[in-house]
């Protein structure tokens, strides 16, 4: 029986990973080991290690964060995660580990990983995030993953292109879609009822996250987007920022707002299902969260997709791109609202779409994958022609 360890830190990291973890724990050929780490495990973010508890038995639950958000920080963290998980590890003993996305929490995990000898499973590679440090990690984590599971084509395009074998790579589409097809999502009323609101006429959800290669304009970027949403007449929801560099400062600007404007709501955490439930019934995504991208296309519903922190992503047409400015996303938000907009969102197709449960795909190549840990650069042949950036 091949163990597969899936590591999971943040809460929307465990929501794209649920149905996977699902298919492991059910499968009599596979055994499921669960390490909870990060945000999970902190009262800020909303201890959703409560949530994971519900469904899974974990196997390890490892504190990294600290009460830190700056860069010395986080870089701590780090170094707390490699000592923490290589003896976490050598006490599991996985054939695999499963880890997905991007975030700095991975880097020390997989590295262990490697010098422990088990194939890394990575999830949502080949992806571009211009405005994140994130950029760097998870082409990084790529070089040192044995199989890959990417969400387009030219994702899966990307990662050959970074040397992976192409029997290695495979494009299954965006995990986060699975829960559309799987989650019984909650009514109008129901969801009401859960979060203590009342819907308007119109109505927004704000995740914002810090572009990580722009911290010094944080607090003044954030002012200009909540300037905009002071003029918004709907009602906002807003989930709190991650736990990268400045993301303590983006929810104390959120906790003083909600102060002062009626009908806003702050959420530590909304969770998957709620998450996905809201987006039903919202008519703007707005803020620079990857979900924004992937996930609320398929509700056929508007994004505004604010800065540099996608930049690069795939993106249906359903998204706005807009700079930083408060004229410009007042602008946006206008544009949403507009008849013309309104027809081009119910003709939106999901870019992002490909296996409905692409987490049975990766089941069966984990049960069957002929595992060698010897990795070969696979080098492109460019045949003379000019290679473009």
């Amino acid at each position: 029986m091949k163990k597969v360890c899936v590591v999971t830190a943040t809460r929307a990291e465990y929501g794209l990973l649920y149905w996977l973890m699902k298919e492991i724990e059910n499968d009599k050929e596979l055994e499921l080991q669960v390490i909870v780490t990060g945000m999970h495990l902190s009262p800020e973010f909303g201890m959703t290690v409560k949530e994971i508890e519900n469904e899974f038995e974990i196997d390890k639950k490892i504190e990294i964060l600290l009460s830190s958000d700056s860069k010395v920080g986080i870089s701590k963290s780090m170094g707390l995660a490699q000592i923490s998980f290589a003896e976490a590890f050598d006490e599991l003993k996985p054939d695999f580990v499963v880890v997905l996305g991007d975030r700095f929490e991975l880097i020390p995990i997989v590295s262990t990983a490697v010098v422990f000898n088990i194939p890394v499973v990575h999830l949502h590679g080949g992806e571009k995030t211009e405005g994140a440090v994130d950029e760097y990690f998870r082409h990084s984590i790529t070089k040192m993953s044995y199989l890959h599971f990417t969400s387009t084509d030219e994702y899966r395009k990307r990662v050959i292109q970074m040397g992976e074998e192409p029997s290695r790579v495979f494009n299954v589409g965006a995990f986060g879609l699975e829960n559309i097809y799987r989650l019984n999502l909650l009514s109008k009323e129901e969801l009401e009822k859960s979060l203590g609101v009342k819907f308007q006429k119109k109505n927004m959800l704000v995740t914002y996250h810090p572009e990580t290669l722009n911290v010094e304009n944080i607090q003044k970027d954030f002012k200009e987007i909540l300037e905009a949403l002071y003029e918004y007449d709907g009602m906002i929801i807003f989930t709190k920022a991650n736990s990268d560099t400045g993301g303590r400062v983006i929810n104390q600007m959120i906790e003083e707002f909600i102060k002062i404007k009626n009908d806003t709501y702050l959420f530590d955490s909304l969770g998957q299902h709620r998450y996905l439930s809201l987006l039903q019934f919202v008519d703007i995504v707005l803020g620079n969260s990857s979900s924004g991208l992937i996930e609320v296309p398929s509700f056929k519903r508007a994004t505004i997709n604010i800065g540099n922190r996608q930049k690069g992503r795939i993106k249906a047409e359903s998204v706005i791109d807009v700079e930083t400015k408060k004229d410009n996303i007042l602008n946006a938000i206008k544009l949403v609202y507009t008849d013309e907009f309104q027809k081009k969102l119910k003709n939106t197709i999901n870019p992002y779409q490909k296996e409905k449960f692409p987490s049975r795909k990766v089941i069966e190549i984990l049960k069957h994958i002929d595992v060698n840990m010897k990795k070969s650069f696979c080098d492109i042949e460019f045949e003379g022609k000019d290679i473009k950036c």
